[in-house]
């Protein structure tokens, strides 16, 4: 997809977020060039397998942005560049001239995505993934959250966020700067929660016997014929009258949860059968 072609992204955002934001807007078609301190980015070393493949056809320079001659670089950098990305706190760009208000001066038709953690007025509060979902909810002790969910979604606002300044642009022939706050993207997802859908007993919370997790002779399935249509379907094909909870866990152990996977991939019902995490997905 080359919609961005044309489009240059410089980024010093380290660890997920950005580098996750940036994988996404090459793949929209743009350059991007990554500029990383001396000492690079500590994602590389903890895991240099995704930091390879999030970093392929990226162009990465090494720049010490505390130098004078490393603020120079960056800035002929951004002199042709159409978005920056920044995941550093507001007074950290304030120390290397890369807040908006620098930027604004400087490179009138730059657009800014800053991510941060929290929102104005509290950018500089330390956080991470997991402190920003433990705030809204979304963590259950003693288990780890099982993927990155805040850095994840933080990252797709970031896209999105890039996407409406570059338009924006378009239109005024003036960039701007604005913040994604990660913990913003928390409080997103945990919204269904928080309304009341995913609460445990609630429609999408195991109160609905058509939406729901039911053992298989071997594995687990997860059943999501939420509507209608859905459910009279896998009520008809399997010739009950109607869906309950303990009507359908007694069915399902008859076969194999990869047994009922095709058997529904074959009536077109949404049924898969339960990757744990050490299974390779196909």
């Amino acid at each position: 997809m080359d919609y961005l072609a044309g489009i240059h992204v410089v980024s010093t955002a380290l660890n997920l977020p950005g580098p996750a934001a940036c994988a996404r807007l090459r793949e929209l078609g743009a350059r991007v060039t990554k500029v990383e301190p001396p000492s690079g980015d500590p994602f590389e070393a903890y895991c240099p397998s995704w930091y390879a493949r999030l970093h392929a056809a990226t162009e990465v320079r090494r720049i010490d942005l505390k130098s004078d001659a490393g603020k120079a670089e960056i800035g002929e950098l951004l002199a042709g560049a159409d978005l920056l990305i920044t995941a550093q706190r507001r007074s950290a760009l304030e120390r290397m001239g890369l807040d908006g208000a620098t930027l604004a001066q400087r490179h009138p038709r730059l657009c800014h995505v800053a991510i941060t953690g929290h929102a104005a007025p509290d950018e500089d509060v330390a956080g991470h993934d997991l402190t920003y979902l433990a705030a809204h909810g979304l963590v259950r002790p003693p288990q780890l959250p099982p993927t990155l969910f805040a850095d994840m979604a933080g990252a797709e606002r970031a896209v999105s966020t890039a996407l409406a300044l570059l338009l924006a642009r378009q239109r005024s022939g003036r960039g701007a700067s604005q913040p994604v706050p990660l913990e913003d993207g928390a409080r997103a997802l945990a919204e269904p929660l928080h309304e009341g859908l995913t609460a445990p007993g609630a429609i999408l919370g195991g109160g609905l016997a058509g939406y729901n997790l039911y053992a298989a002779r071997e594995g687990w399935i997860a059943v999501a014929a939420l509507e209608p249509h859905f459910a009279r379907r896998l009520a008809d094909a399997l010739g009950l009258a109607g869906l309950e909870t303990g009507t359908l866990r007694e069915r399902f152990t008859a076969e194999t949860a990869e047994w009922w996977q095709r058997w529904a991939r074959e009536k077109d019902l949404p049924i898969v059968a339960v990757r744990l995490p050490s299974e390779e997905t196909s």
